[in-house]
């Protein structure tokens, strides 16, 4: 399709009609009304997951106490520890799962990119509208699906968010164990619904861009969503393969993964990891985009070497497909292969490193505003090279055959995904509010939230690094079973209490929101002073985003035309209007 094609199409997309209630708000076509769905869904899925958590924290900090969550189940008044083990078990699963697969997924994949591609390449719509609403009413589906193993007997999943084969290839309980099953089925609908957006979000930006609007113009946020909808496609069906394959083990009597029946455990290792690995920077890349975009923005200043951080952001895609097997040091692979491994994992953090030394040059002598948008992604720099170092120990063989399975893993973890992920998304929520709902949120709550958090999450996660050097395993309910750990149950404690303190600091940014959307001050069209090209249309854009023609654009929104050009200091949609008014 020729951009002329694309934007007539748009024109006639754009031209006025009431829709009922349910087709603007509950069954929408349209992006932002989409985008905003993802948002309000992941929150709900994420207050699930959040109180999951405290629950797991509780029981760790005061183990067999009053305090312990695991005594208002029956069971554990039973005293019987092995299905206590597994009430615990099947809580740390869902709480992964969720956050992971339902909270930060939907937020930086299926909110932002819903909500930005669109307006930010100059389009009045997705390319497929259908299919966008059809994406995420499935993706709502999976988490039913998700949230109705607690009603099912057996309960929940409870072989860990990795369902490592062979024990989620067997029931747990006597009889038909459906928690396992509908967890299965509902990552299999996610997908399902991942892959929709994928092929959507890829035919938009290939497609549907305005005039002028080539591919290094684009904003790093677009190229970071562009390249994750890519691994989506690729990856997505490796998992829903290997889904099959354990439903097929627990339902219909074959043994690819148990091996009594011949079947290799490891196989689903490889499987997963090949899937979880991509995973990875699926959940990363987004946010590293939205950080560059907000950087760049309260800095003042292009972002520093546009074109090696698109480079930067193929290279991490590319490279993730060569390092899966780093998760599976301890599986028995030959020495060589680990060596294989070990060496790309090393070379994967070059590109990270990359982005790393642009924002900081993107910083140097910037004029910084520290709005609360800038403050979370300054954060989010900083929690990415904290978990990014911590991650090269674990990309050392020798090493990781000692931190393998213990904290450490799980500070790790947390510092990609929670200070990394979850810092990006109140930092795209803060910036991006303006022009989702139409007032600005309030700086005064919003940087409360953000000390509270900051503090609250290295105090949380930190000393997990500590846990994990002392040998501290996870997915273990009861620490003070294992003697060489009771000397650490003071830092569980510590711990716990800072979980509890950033938990309740999440009401603040809900508060924020919710107020906000009633009582902000009203939003301007550009009220950050940014380049992009969606602070052109409305705060909030109507049906079609533009009420006129669609923008043209002449430069990218981090280049500069000339040294000393007017121009360089004018948004990227008028520097043609500036243009044309010179000429004439």
């Amino acid at each position: 399709m020729s951009s002329t094609a694309a934007i007539a199409i748009g024109s006639a997309h754009a031209e006025h009609h009431e829709l009922g209630f349910w087709r603007t708000y509950i069954f929408s076509q349209d992006h932002k009304m989409i985008g905003r769905q993802f948002l309000f869904m992941a929150l709900f899925m994420m207050a699930i997951g959040g109180l999951m958590a405290m629950l797991m924290r509780l029981d760790l900090a005061w183990p067999d106490t009053q305090f312990s969550f695991l005594r208002f189940f029956p069971q554990s008044v039973q005293n019987d520890s092995a299905i206590t083990a597994a009430t615990y078990n099947s809580t740390l699963t869902m709480h992964a799962t969720i956050m992971i697969f339902f909270v930060v997924m939907p937020i930086l994949v299926g909110c932002f990119g819903n909500f930005l591609i669109p307006l930010m390449i100059g389009a009045r719509d997705m390319a497929f509208p259908k299919l966008n609403m059809l994406s995420f009413w499935v993706g709502a589906v999976a988490g039913v699906i998700m949230l109705s193993s607690y009603f099912v007997p057996g309960g929940p999943a409870a072989a860990g968010w990795t369902s490592y084969a062979p024990l989620s290839a067997v029931p747990i309980y006597t009889g038909v164990d459906w928690g396992q099953n509908l967890w299965c089925i509902s990552i299999i609908v996610l997908g399902v619904s991942s892959l929709m957006g994928a092929i959507n979000y890829i035919t938009t930006i290939i497609n549907m861009r305005t005039k002028g609007m080539y591919f290094f113009r684009m904003p790093l946020v677009i190229w970071a969503l562009f390249i994750t909808a890519i691994l989506l496609l690729l990856a997505l069906p490796v998992l829903t393969t290997a889904l099959a394959l354990l439903l097929f083990d627990r339902m219909g009597g074959t043994h690819f993964f148990l091996p009594a029946g011949g079947g290799e455990p490891i196989l689903w290792q490889h499987l997963f990891w090949f899937f979880g690995h991509p995973e990875v920077y699926i959940m990363i890349l987004p946010a590293m985009g939205i950080a560059s975009e907000i950087i760049a923005t309260f800095s003042r200043k292009p972002i520093f070497g546009y074109r090696a951080m698109v480079y930067a952001i193929c290279a991490i895609a590319g490279l993730s497909w060569m390092v899966w097997g780093h998760h599976m040091f301890q599986s028995g692979m030959d020495p060589e292969l680990g060596t294989g491994f070990m060496l790309s994992t090393m070379v994967i953090a070059v590109p990270s490193a990359i982005k790393t030394f642009n924002w900081l040059g993107t910083l140097y002598k910037g004029n910084i505003h520290y709005t609360t948008a800038m403050l979370n992604a300054l954060s989010f720099v900083a929690m990415f090279v904290i978990g990014g170092l911590s991650g090269i120990f674990m990309a050392c063989t020798p090493v990781d055959m000692y931190i393998h399975d213990t904290y450490f893993i799980v500070a790790h973890i947390h510092y990609v995904l929670f200070g990394g992920s979850l810092f990006g998304i109140f930092a795209g929520v803060t910036y991006w509010y303006p022009k989702m709902f139409g007032r600005m949120m309030n700086e005064t709550l919003g940087k409360i939230h953000f000390w509270i958090t900051f503090v609250a999450f290295n105090c949380t996660f930190f000393p997990m690094h500590i846990l994990g050097m002392g040998g501290h395993m996870r997915r273990i309910y009861n620490p003070t079973q294992y003697d060489f750990l009771k000397p650490l149950e003071p830092i569980n404690m510590f711990i716990s209490i800072s979980a509890f303190v950033l938990g309740s600091a999440q009401f603040i940014f809900l508060a924020n929101m919710i107020w906000s959307y009633f009582k902000g001050e009203k939003a301007s069209e550009n009220p950050w002073n940014a380049n992009t090209l969606e602070w052109s249309a409305p705060s909030p854009p109507g049906h079609g985003n533009w009420p006129g023609p669609i923008p043209a654009v002449y430069r990218g929104p981090y280049e500069y035309s000339s040294p000393e050009s007017e121009a360089d200091h004018l948004p990227q949609w008028q520097v043609v209007e500036h243009a044309t008014a010179a000429a004439d």
